[in-house]
């Protein structure tokens, strides 16, 4: 059987609420997502045993065991297969990298209901649906909404942020709301202050405020700023200017 190329594309959370807690200490949460045209190129080819080898500008600390979703991917979809991944979305930014690579292999063997797709991730059932979506519940429940064409600065500063750690800080917050578009900013400024540092920074550079994206680290901007981002850059910055695009299977 002959090799698949297939490409990625990272998820951007426009806005985030969270809804709630359930009783397995799960976050509910109303968003809505948007597929971008900056993606990950992956090439599938049927082997004997899963393997996975990782190339590109950012495959520094992307993991080639089964902590790699793409693994668990193939997994879930009963197929063993050798993957070759190009790493083109920053990663530990929240811009999907890893749930969108998971779903683009449950995409490839045909495997999207969100109901068993969200076993990997909360971001993989939409990753699989991409376009423009409501995404409720867990992330397991996907309201396609009409395609916007819209272009995005994305800045990413030079640290991480861990999703787990973020929710518990709202838990521990007493359940913070936003008036900006993330209900998880608060949280997650309490977890890593630099990010407010990058926030007033940003503002600084471009006249505008940021919107955090999902629980960080990156922030976004809409339309093309690149005149105002030079000091970004050089504080070590990534940068990327990216659009909208409507791939719904």
């Amino acid at each position: 059987m002959s090799a698949s190329t297939l490409h990625a594309h990272a998820k951007l959370t426009r806005s985030l609420r969270v809804t709630g807690v359930r009783n397995d200490g799960y976050h509910l949460i109303d968003a809505e997502m948007v597929s971008l045209e900056l993606a990950d190129i992956l090439t599938l080819q049927p082997a004997a045993t899963t393997v996975i080898e990782v190339t590109g500008e950012f495959r520094e600390g992307v993991p080639t065991d089964e902590r790699n979703l793409c693994i668990a991917a193939a997994d879930l979809s009963r197929r063993t297969l050798n993957i070759s991944l190009e790493k083109r979305i920053p990663h530990g930014g929240g811009l999907g990298g890893g749930s969108t690579d998971a779903a683009a292999v449950l995409r490839w063997a045909e495997l999207t209901d969100p109901a068993v797709t969200v076993t990997i991730g909360a971001d993989v059932p939409f990753c699989v649906a991409g376009g423009r979506a409501r995404v409720e519940g867990i992330g397991e429940l996907i309201t396609p909404l009409p395609h916007l064409d819209l272009v995005y600065t994305l800045i990413i500063p030079p640290l991480s942020v861990s999703t787990p750690a973020v929710y518990s800080a709202w838990d521990e917050l007493g359940g913070p709301t936003n008036n900006g578009l993330n209900d998880l900013e608060p949280a997650a400024l309490r977890v890593e202050p630099r990010l407010d540092t990058w926030k007033q920074r940003i503002t600084r550079c471009t006249g505008v405020e940021p919107t955090l994206a999902g629980s960080g680290a990156t922030w976004f901007l809409e339309g093309v700023h690149d005149d105002a981002l030079d000091e970004l850059l050089a504080e070590g910055a990534v940068v990327r200017v990216t659009r909208t695009i409507d791939n719904r299977r």
